[in-house]
């Protein structure tokens, strides 16, 4: 297969959808705890807020700066975020690395939308973008548990 070829794989349409409506991309006027992720390799960026009641994700805000399967990927938390734990989304991350770097199964519902981007497995490159929402949630998690707010 040619590396065209495999470039039209792995952004489908699909992709290319989800990376088009992205849910919740308005900052939250009063977060309880903000968080920037950046990917050094490519220079993709995620910034999320987010409020937190008793442990659990009551609003989402993030702003996404990403290649297509960046974007997807934002699009996927963004639409499955609201009353996640930070558990939630820790093993949800942990799911989504293992199905990239290590062959893994899709993660499991409600974050089993990441299933559109097991072509990029082969694309070493482009994981750190794919796991940028991810990675900036807990940030902000961590930020929300050292000011005591989460």
């Amino acid at each position: 297969m040619s590396q065209e070829t495999d470039l039209i794989k792995l952004y489908s349409a699909r992709i290319l959808a989800l990376a088009a409506d992205i849910p919740h991309t308005d900052r939250l006027d009063a977060p309880t705890a903000t968080a920037k992720k950046r990917s050094p390799l490519c220079g993709s960026t995620v910034t999320v807020d987010l409020v937190t009641e008793e442990g659990q994700i009551t609003a989402f805000g993030q702003d996404v700066k990403a290649c297509a399967l960046g974007q997807a990927a934002a699009s996927v938390v963004g639409a499955n975020i609201i009353g996640r734990t930070r558990s939630d989304v820790e093993a949800a991350r942990d799911q989504l690395r293992a199905m990239l770097k290590a062959d893994g199964p899709v993660p499991l519902a409600p974050f089993d939308g990441f299933e559109v981007l097991q072509p990029a497995r082969d694309y070493k490159n482009r994981h750190a973008s794919i796991l940028l929402s991810l990675e900036a949630t807990l940030d902000a998690f961590d930020a929300a548990e050292a000011s005591n707010c989460a």
